[in-house]
């Protein structure tokens, strides 16, 4: 009786079995993603459902995909993939046979722009942060190949930079240091590339090499990235190698011997390997203009290359290994004399009488007619690359991610930092020599259909030295006049100056280490909860060494030997000290969501950040001779956060986004100019209280061939509270400290904006189908102040730029354009800068003038 039992239980296990496997079978889809233009496959689209909150998967190198254990029908497939249309493909009942959607491209817009923010992919609308959202096809017809120019398209962003070393990167007027960079102080901007951080302000700089899309996040960002910010991030993403062999070649001419070219090459190598190399060459002529030296300054010469090694032996494991290098060799970056001013010295002391006494008359003051008579080279050699291994791998529900990256940067400069004929400051040079190595590991992934989350740990560890011949500043056989600061006729003694000055040796070594996290939890259909938390520890240390050289040689029977070397300490003077500090800090944020429809997504948030402690690298104020080490170590800077957000598409394809937001910084970080020669480069100092609040609009409208854009910020960035900050540049030779309690930051305009569209048609080119395009953008901003304390002369005046481009688009063959940027040849400053000494006159970097050309792009 049991054997006929036993074989029934086994025939019934057997049955369901096959069951089974016969369900499993007829419940899995099979499918292909092709490209509607030439039907090539298309890899890493995202396949989701809108049902099932867990599945989500991407087409392999050659478009394939299947999607398993599909209980029910009908079911309805979202298909996305940048720089297509976002398609939704319903599935009555189980396919037979292999499913074949095509996508259609979408040069002029993106409506559903998918980005990964929030390390994960999503679209924009949906996410719970201001963010901007650049594709690499909208920068490169823009002209927009770098940060300065993409600045244009996002009115939020302030970008300044005298020279590459002395860049600045702002977001809502707060993150990095106004006019000159101190090496011992952290940018609050962070600016990633294909998840590796860079440290150097001067990356920004840096042309954009084959790029996807760029991601501009509003607001602190300490809990989804790997370093802390505090004003918001740069996430830009390059394309990444294909199994689908493809590329472009594109070439640009323009005035100004304008010449760019770039190339893009990518394919399989074996089934699990793929490559892609990128490079980019850019020569333009000087606009500014030496009479001296006859030469033309302010040109670009750069070059930039990039390759990327795929290695995906399946379908749940991703290695790309990127190699990148850039060189800059520019006659740059040269600034005119922009004006004069009356400071509260004594006459002896004021600029005019003390070129007068030299026998040097000043030229016209006439900045924009781009000419200077500079005796000093301006030279900016900027070498910049590194090493980086992103490895992804599917686990369960999420995915682990690791990036490990090691990168260096080699600066050689020569500036004339007295911008006039006279050889005042003969040489001004500060060359660098700075590596980074970091380290990410983060998961991301979903707990169940209500619960997701990011996890990560990150360290970063910098060392920065000078040249093996240190950094250098000397004075010229004009010096004297310019620093004299006595009635005595020892400050005459001829070649006590000439040729004096010092050789400094700044040493940085730190370590930054983080923990961080971020939940979203939809306890609701329409209502998510997103608290995030962030531990971090820090650690710096500094050594300082400036040494004085040259001048005349004192003999020991000079009876005026000690007022000899008192006149020389008082311009320039031995300083030697070091500090190491560490510090551990504690941030997070809480953001409610609110969806109550598909297209309106409304939140709230308060988050707390922090900028690092700093540490002055640029030499330290003294007192009485001595050398105030207190003022070393700046404290970190903590900012209180509020800010609501609207989210919304009333209209097919319609986007209205609103943003109100509100900064409270305490301890702000801030680099002042001091009227010491000896701290040409300013120091370190701490605003008590600093205020950022502002409104911005995002809108955007497409209707059929046609597309609109229209970006808003209203700024408004103070100081709180300052009691103790250096006078302007007018007040130099009155009392040592003001109270600027109630002045506007420098570098933020209350009014910012950007306007565009584009119009296109059908039709055909040769023997070329495609799109005609005529595109028009413009840039304004308000007036904005460009001196660390505010200054009745150093006000910038608000100014509007239009671009424009025509042209015929297509997406296999060949594209051309015609372009023009600042059609309007509008003169306008980028900055004012104070000589040094403040001896009362002020040079300015000029914007471009007009610049126009031909762009020829082929694509394959």
């Amino acid at each position: 009786m049991s054997r006929p039992s036993t074989i029934f239980k086994k025939a019934a296990f057997v049955f369901s079995i096959l069951s089974f496997t016969f369900s499993f079978a007829q419940n899995s889809i099979y499918g292909k993603i092709l490209d509607s233009i030439n039907n090539k496959s298309i890899s890493g689209v995202k396949i989701s459902s809108k049902t099932d909150k867990n599945l989500s998967i991407q087409t392999d190198q050659n478009g394939n995909f299947v999607l398993n254990n599909i209980n029910s029908f009908p079911f309805e497939l979202k298909i996305q993939k940048s720089s297509f249309e976002t398609r939704f493909v319903s599935i009555k009942e189980n396919p037979t046979d292999t499913l074949f959607i095509k996508l259609l491209p979408n040069d002029v817009v993106i409506t559903e722009v998918v980005v990964t923010a929030r390390r994960r992919e999503e679209t924009a609308q949906q996410v719970p942060i201001p963010i901007n959202v650049i594709s690499g096809k909208k920068a490169e017809e823009t002209g927009a190949f770098n940060v300065n120019r993409l600045k244009e398209l996002v009115p939020s962003v302030q970008f300044y930079s005298s020279t590459p070393r002395n860049t600045s990167l702002s977001i809502r007027g707060l993150g990095s240091t106004y006019g000159l960079t101190n090496d011992g102080l952290d940018p609050g901007v962070g600016f990633y590339v294909d998840g590796v951080y860079y440290a150097r302000p001067a990356a920004t700089t840096l042309d954009f090499v084959d790029i996807e899309r760029i991601e501009v996040l509003r607001g602190p960002q300490g809990t989804l990235f790997g370093k802390n910010t505090t004003a918001g991030t740069f996430n830009v993403t390059t394309k990444q190698p294909s199994f689908t062999t493809g590329g472009t070649a594109e070439i640009s001419y323009g005035n100004y011997g304008f010449i760019q070219a770039k190339t893009s090459v990518t394919g399989a190598i074996t089934d699990k390997l793929a490559n892609r190399f990128s490079a980019s060459g850019t020569h333009r002529d000087g606009t500014i203009y030496n009479s001296r030296t006859n030469q033309e300054l302010n040109d670009i010469n750069s070059i930039a290359i990039r390759d990327q090694l795929l290695y995906k032996p399946n379908e749940n494991l991703k290695l790309i290994l990127t190699g990148d290098y850039n060189r800059l060799r520019a006659n740059g970056y040269a600034q005119v004399i922009a004006g004069v001013v009356t400071t509260k010295r004594a006459a002896y002391r004021q600029f005019n009488n003390i070129i007068s006494d030299l026998g040097y008359t000043l030229p016209k003051i006439d900045p924009f007619n781009r000419i200077v008579d500079t005796d000093t080279p301006w030279k900016a050699e900027q070498d910049m690359g590194g090493l980086s291994l992103n490895v992804e791998y599917n686990l369960g529900k999420g995915k682990i991610t690791s990036t490990s990256a090691w990168r260096f940067w080699n600066w050689n400069p020569s500036n004339d930092r007295d911008f006039i004929g006279l050889s005042a400051l003969a040489k001004s040079q500060a060359p660098s020599k700075h590596q980074q190595w970091s380290q990410e590991i983060r998961w991301s992934g979903n707990f169940n259909e209500k619960l997701s989350g990011v996890f990560g740990v990150f360290g970063i560890w910098q060392r920065l030295r000078a040249d093996k011949d240190g950094q250098i500043e000397e004075a010229g056989k004009d010096q004297w006049r310019f620093s004299q600061s006595s009635t005595s006729s020892l400050w005459k003694t001829p070649g006590l100056l000439d040729g004096y000055g010092i050789k400094t040796y700044p040493s940085l070594n730190s370590f930054s280490g983080a923990v961080f996290g971020q939940l979203d939890w939809a306890f609701t259909e329409k209502f998510s909860l997103l608290p995030g938390i962030r531990i971090n520890y820090d650690k710096k240390e500094i050594d300082f060494k400036r040494i004085t050289y040259g001048g005349l040689e004192i003999s020991d029977d000079n009876p005026d030997k000690e007022a000899l070397q008192a006149i020389k300490n008082s311009v320039y003077s031995n300083q030697e000290f070091n500090a190491s500090i560490d510090d551990t800090n504690f941030s997070g944020q809480l953001t409610l969501a609110y969806k109550p429809t598909k297209n309106y997504n409304l939140f709230g948030t308060f988050s707390t950040g922090f900028k690092p402690v700093g540490l002055n690298l640029g030499g330290l104020p003294t007192e009485n001779g001595r050398v105030m080490t207190e003022l070393a170590v700046v404290k970190p800077e903590r900012i209180l956060h509020y800010e609501i957000g609207l989210k919304s598409q009333p209209l097919k394809n319609f986007i209205f986004n609103l943003t109100v937001y509100n900064s409270d910084i305490k301890d702000y970080q801030i680099q002042v100019q001091a009227e010491s020669l000896q701290l040409n480069r300013g120091y370190l100092a701490n605003a008590q209280k600093v205020q950022a609040r502002g409104i911005e609009t995002d809108i955007s409208y497409t209707f059929s061939n046609f597309y609109f854009f229209t970006n808003l910020a209203y700024t408004e960035a103070i100081y709180k509270k300052f009691t103790n900050a250096p006078p302007a540049l007018e007040d130099t030779g009155g009392v040592n400290y003001v109270d600027i309690s109630g002045g506007v930051l420098p570098g933020v305009s209350k009014w910012a904006g950007s306007t565009g569209g584009e119009f296109n048609f059908a039709g055909k080119l040769m023997k070329y189908e495609g799109d005609y395009f005529f595109a028009l953008d413009s840039y304004y901003r308000s007036t904005f102040s460009s001196s660390p304390t505010p200054s009745k002369f150093l006000n910038i005046p608000g100014y509007a730029l239009f671009n424009t481009r025509f042209g015929f688009r297509v997406r296999q063959g060949v594209t051309t354009y015609v372009w023009a940027r600042n059609i309007f040849n509008r003169d306008y400053f980028e900055q004012l800068l104070p000589g040094a000494g403040n001896a009362g006159h002020y040079a300015g970097v000029l914007g471009d003038p007009r610049t126009f050309g031909l762009t020829i792009k082929v694509s394959f």
